[in-house]
């Protein structure tokens, strides 16, 4: 069947060449010194990373607070190579992630994060020059920029950078887990940029004093390390980050060319990051524990209770404890657990999330409300919105609800699609025409049709639509239930040349419609 009106239709094509010509320009790479298409600024550059690092920071685990000293000591050696760099007057910053996955990543303008659980695997402060090195690249060379702007040319102009992102580290929700996420901004680099990362890197560690010949080692480890197929890497560095032997040959061939005997710095590696060794234990028992939540609480439990034994200021553990509670049914318990979390790191969304989804649980809905607005401030998530939806239904707030219920949908998750379903129960009385699409058609003999397309997340019935034309109008109420995404064309019983004229003006409106009880 053909799309109606016959007439008024017309062909419409994207002119995607003007439109680059029109929003950028060629422009030299500061580091590569090669012409290449730019129309995302500096200022533009800056204002992305700005906007994105401190959600970001949230989304891969919170900043690692037990050691004030050994964030600071990254940041000096970050700044040591940021002042050889090629982008020195970038507001460049740096944090170490409370994470125990091997990472480290930069968003544009320069805004850096290095995990916890990759500090522990380097020897020394020359490898830990490196991995910064290359991330201080990837900044100064625009590849997060030129990924933007390549995202952007493909979405032919559509936003790239998601508000809401999918949830990370929290508890249940009622009884599906809210775990499970990425990043706001997730960028994989390509060959090239990894080559080129790695190249001009190690011309910053030599500028800087660093020995090149740990930029080497350091991808060595890293190729070696891939073929464990071990999850910790798979997952973190090696996912955005993939080590080749490729890379390991280009660095060893562009070493050879730096001058030796630099600088390493194995004694005063270990000297700072020794605290952090130490509470290694503690960690994997904490992360043993998360693995163990959903299947056996109970084992969980014993786990946060052997971190904390070894790590008491952590505030993790606590959480973990808290999640552990929830799951075997002692809610309140789990409640002040969370305090605990929060006394230990008030700044870290995931510990407001599960407090007060446990507040919810015991139906405490203003501290429910409250813990959950925090979490979103610090990080918007489907499961604080979803719940805040529902808080607000059930303040006959409809208005508020909706628009947390259409925050929350937007996840592809399952707690995105029970706010999708929520959303639509609410809304569909006041707006049925946002979930369902009318169109008019007509087969090849002229007869006339109207193709139903529920386009909401639930299915639909007691659908009531009609055909409009100027001097005509006709109402149908097709039977039966109709799925979410499936389409059904209705016969009008009519050909498009008993309208005559009209039949170029003709257009079909949804009257009415119920979401499907079953």
């Amino acid at each position: 069947m053909t799309n109606m009106p016959f007439i008024a239709a017309a062909r419409r094509h994207t002119l995607l060449t003007l439109c680059v010509l029109a929003l950028g320009a060629c422009a030299t790479n500061p580091v590569t010194r090669k012409s290449e298409l730019s129309f995302v600024s500096e200022a533009q550059e800056i204002s992305i990373g700005t906007q994105q690092y401190l959600q970001n920071q949230q989304s891969a685990g919170g900043k690692y607070l037990l050691d004030p000293a050994l964030a600071a000591y990254a940041g000096e050696v970050g700044l040591k190579l940021v002042k050889v760099s090629d982008r020195s007057k970038l507001p460049f910053e740096f944090v170490v992630i409370n994470d125990s996955v091997p990472n480290a990543w930069a968003l544009p303008g320069g805004k850096l994060a290095i995990n916890r659980g990759l500090l522990t695997e380097l020897r020394s402060e020359a490898e830990l020059a490196a991995v910064l090195a290359h991330e201080i690249v990837h900044a100064a060379a625009r590849h997060g920029a030129r990924s933007v702007e390549q995202g952007t040319l493909l979405a032919a102009g559509a936003a790239i950078i998601g508000a809401l992102t999918a949830d990370k580290r929290g508890a249940d929700l009622i009884e599906f887990a809210t775990q499970g996420g990425a990043t706001l901004l997730s960028l994989r680099y390509s060959r090239d940029h990894e080559l080129e990362a790695d190249h001009y890197g190690i011309d910053y560690m030599v500028r800087a004093g660093y020995d090149p010949k740990a930029a080497v080692e350091l991808q060595e480890t890293f190729v070696r390390l891939s073929g464990s197929k071990s999850q910790d890497w798979l997952g973190g560095l090696f996912a955005t980050h993939p080590p080749s032997q490729e890379r390991v040959d280009a660095n060893r061939a562009k070493a050879a060319s730096q001058p030796a005997k630099l600088f390493r710095g194995e004694e005063i590696y270990r000297q700072k990051i020794a605290g952090l060794l130490k509470s290694k234990p503690a960690y994997a028992a904490h992360d043993e524990g998360r693995k163990l939540l959903e299947k056996q609480p109970a084992q969980a439990l014993a786990k946060a209770d052997e971190a904390l034994k070894l790590e008491p200021r952590e505030g993790l553990f606590h959480a973990l404890r808290g999640d552990a509670l929830k799951r075997l049914g002692r809610v309140a318990e789990a409640e002040k657990e969370y305090d605990e979390a929060i006394r230990r790191n008030g700044d870290y969304f995931a510990h407001y999330l599960n407090r007060g989804l446990a507040r919810q649980q015991q139906g405490n809905r203003p501290g429910a409300q409250a813990d959950l607005e925090q979490a979103n401030r610090l990080l918007p998530t489907a499961a604080a919105h979803y719940v805040l939806g529902y808080l607000a239904q059930g303040a006959n707030n409809p208005g508020k609800a909706i628009d947390h219920y259409r925050l929350a949908a937007g996840s592809d998750s399952e707690v995105g699609r029970r706010a999708g379903s929520a959303l639509v129960r609410l809304d569909l009385p006041r707006n049925p025409a946002a979930y369902v699409l009318v169109e008019p058609v007509a087969d090849k003999a002229g007869n006339l049709a109207l193709r139903i397309t529920n386009r909401s997340p639930t299915a639909l019935r007691n659908l009531r639509v009609a055909a409009v034309a100027p001097g005509f109008a006709r109402e149908y109420a097709p039977s039966g239930v109709l799925k979410s995404g499936q389409s059904v064309a209705v016969p009008m019983n009519l050909r498009a040349a008993e309208l005559g004229n009209a039949a170029n003006s003709l257009r079909g409106q949804l009257r009415g419609a119920e979401v499907a009880e079953y």
